[in-house]
């Protein structure tokens, strides 16, 4: 008899509303692999993309799905059960993590339910002193933000370049970060400061409140203000929106310095950034739960903090989405489960 679990499922790709909430089999564990109890699970952009079928990309791109399958990447929950070969972990263990991914990023890696199966390196040891909420909030878009700023912490193939990306030291420097308030923008802001970084913050103006808490040296509120305008000689700018005219922030830059894209698809100012002598860097993100055991420690006193920006029961995801559709998304959507 197959062991059956609550998951909310996908059977064609569309909006919100093909999000379905019903009965599917329970993962079965592999060498090297976690069984974990979900209490909650986070939401990111892969999750949409991947439920609307990536229709973004060019047709040569996008998934060919097997049906029915499960989103979610980013967990926190305890330990239910073991492979034989794991020893790093044990039942009962309260843990976090990015799951799979990119790995898993056309298939979906299995969040969004009652269990998932996570392989036992991609497993950190929950924060102490954060609830599950705020601690699956954390994976993806921590990882982002360290792997950008902090350590790279792998050698794959970067998909969006021919070099490998390189963090650059942040202590004393100035450093930018656009979309400020969202997932990975709140946290990236964190880990500047605490590097010793010069903030400077761009975001709507609902989070100029929470960007003085974080103690960001200078606040823009891109509805009013374009920074272009009003920076000029940054060591670095981390844009972790991604869209139309990237190129602007090629303005704010000195010579040798660095513009890192969350979301480089559609930036074409890489001759002009060439002639300025700017390198232009990004990079996928990738689980790895020896860089999330070291930014867990951070979660942990209180250094760096999730922000909630709301959370839904697991049974409610479309309307999860519906509110990550609307925008304007202060830190992170999150699910119990």
């Amino acid at each position: 008899m197959i062991d059956v679990m609550k998951a909310v499922r996908l059977h064609a790709f569309g909006g919100p509303d093909v999000l379905v909430y019903e009965d599917a089999p329970r993962p079965e564990l592999k060498a090297g692999e976690a069984l974990v109890r979900v209490e909650a699970a986070g939401l990111n952009p892969p999750d949409w993309y991947l439920r609307d079928g990536y229709r973004a990309l060019p047709p040569e791109w996008r998934p060919n799905a097997s049906f029915p399958l499960i989103l979610g990447t980013d967990v926190s929950g305890v330990v239910a059960a073991l492979a034989p070969d794991v020893a790093a972990f044990s039942i009962g263990d309260e843990v976090h993590a990015m799951v799979r991914f990119p790995d898993a990023v056309m298939t979906g890696s299995g969040a969004y339910a009652e269990y998932v199966s996570v392989p036992a390196s991609q497993l950190a040891p929950k924060p102490v002193g954060i609830d599950h909420i705020h601690a699956a909030g954390a994976p993806m878009s921590i990882l982002t933000a360290w792997q950008f700023l902090i350590e790279l912490g792998h050698d794959e193939p970067n998909p969006f370049q021919s070099y490998r990306h390189e963090p650059v030291p942040l202590e004393g420097k100035t450093v930018l970060i656009n979309g400020a308030g969202g997932g990975v923008g709140h946290l990236a802001v964190q880990l500047a400061k605490w590097q010793g970084a010069r903030v400077i913050a761009v975001a709507s103006a609902r989070n100029a409140a929470l960007m003085r808490d974080f103690g960001v040296d200078q606040f823009i509120d891109y509805k009013t203000t374009a920074a272009e305008d009003v920076v000029q000689d940054v060591d670095l700018v981390l844009d972790a929106v991604g869209g139309a005219n990237m190129e602007r922030f090629l303005r704010v830059l000195k010579p040798g310095s660095a513009l890192f894209l969350v979301n480089p698809l559609g930036f074409t100012g890489h001759e002009e950034a060439e002639k300025l002598g700017i390198t232009v860097s990004s990079t996928q993100v990738r689980s790895h739960g020896a860089q999330l055991a070291q930014a867990a420690c951070l979660l942990a006193d209180g250094t760096v903090r999730v922000v909630i920006d709301s959370r839904f029961p697991l049974a409610k995801a479309s309307s999860a989405h519906d509110r990550a559709a609307n925008g304007n998304i202060q830190g992170k959507i999150v699910m119990a489960v």
